[in-house]
């Protein structure tokens, strides 16, 4: 199977993150809020929160509550962010 050129961007720009990394690897898994990402992955609220809206810019990930919304956000993995994490798994780039 070929991947596109934008769909190597795209593995680009998360692989460039560590946390963009952790946050897509937990999503896969299902929906979960920033705090419980943080948790899962041992990494700070405010890392995990800068990477799921750096996602959310690329359409990698969505927010599944309204967006006015302040507690209880919860995220979910988009079609675009499961096939860039099933890229990156594929090609042994995690």
């Amino acid at each position: 199977m070929s991947i596109g050129k934008s769909r190597w961007d795209d593995v680009g720009y998360v692989i460039s993150s560590r946390y963009r990394v952790l946050v897509l690897k937990r999503l896969i898994e299902g929906p979960a809020t920033p705090s419980l990402i943080a948790s899962d992955s041992g990494s700070s609220i405010t890392h995990v929160s800068r990477a799921l809206q750096q996602l959310r810019e690329q359409s990698h990930v969505t927010l599944l509550v309204s967006e006015e919304r302040k507690k209880g956000r919860v995220y979910g993995i988009t079609d675009e962010g499961r096939s860039v994490w099933e890229t990156l798994d594929a090609k042994d780039l995690v």
